[in-house]
């Protein structure tokens, strides 16, 4: 079996622990580290099986009775503009006061 050499970023919680196995035992770091993730990896969990794709029907709701749809588009700009109207209201308010 050919070694992979590699970079692991470890807890600093578990990194004191393998070491202390390690000298417990009498082993390297690397072996104590390969023989518990071999471990893991023959006794742990199992990938859950997939779960089936989630979908969404569409439905048409409409609109309320009562909203003209081709004066959407008026109604936005007419909101933006009142939203402009008091926004300027305010800056030349606080610059009289300033």
């Amino acid at each position: 079996m050919s070694d992979m050499r590699t970079t692991l970023t470890l807890d600093d919680e578990l990194a004191r622990e393998l070491q202390r196995i390690a000298r417990h035992t009498g082993r390297s770091f690397k072996e104590v580290v390969n023989s518990m993730l071999r471990r893991a990896l023959a006794t742990g969990e199992k990938p859950r099986a997939s779960l089936p794709p989630f979908r969404v029907e569409a439905k048409a709701r409409g609109f309320r009775a009562g909203v003209d749809v081709y004066r959407l588009n008026q109604v936005s700009d007419e909101l933006e503009i009142e939203d402009f109207q008091r926004e300027l209201a305010e800056r030349v308010r606080s610059r009289a006061e300033g």
